[in-house]
């Protein structure tokens, strides 16, 4: 038994999503995991981290769509859409700052996986995302924690 504590670096190009599956698969071979547990966690309060479908984009655009619908930009209002508009109290980068740090607070920060046969047990149409909810680009830091088996080093 071994265990890995790692950081990942991933650079967005503003608000959308990344599928990181390949690369945290190939992060989980490059360190030789055969079977574990692996906790991916970021390390910002404006992005997330999402398991959603991969095969029809569309799921993911009406994930977005839905996502800023019920967080506007514009402020706060009451889901009825009754009572008085209040504007958000920190926007010190911009419109979409305090909606990012919501839309994180919604989502998940951390995740946790099972790895079996050196790779991320997922279904058939999952994918690990990393979801930017600021508009600009960024380079974002992932932490990676496995604790699992190692495969054996071959004999020279």
């Amino acid at each position: 038994m071994k265990q890995i504590l790692s950081e990942l670096k991933i650079e967005t190009h503003g608000e959308g999503f990344i599928d990181i599956t390949s690369t945290i698969n190939k992060w989980i071979a490059t360190n030789k995991i055969s079977q574990g547990i692996l906790v991916l966690s970021t390390k910002h309060t404006s992005c997330s981290l999402t398991i959603n479908e991969n095969a029809d984009p569309k799921v993911l655009k009406d994930l977005s769509s839905y996502m800023k619908a019920l967080v506007p930009e514009e402020g706060i209002r009451q889901i009825n859409g009754k009572g008085a508009h209040i504007s958000y109290l920190h926007s010190d980068e911009g419109v979409d700052d305090m909606p990012a740090h919501i839309k994180t607070s919604l989502t998940c920060t951390s995740l946790s996986f099972s790895i079996d046969k050196s790779k991320l047990v997922l279904g058939t149409w999952q994918a690990v995302y990393l979801w930017e909810h600021r508009y600009l680009n960024h380079l974002r830091t992932l932490c990676l924690h496995a604790i699992g088996e190692v495969l054996p080093l071959k004999a020279a």
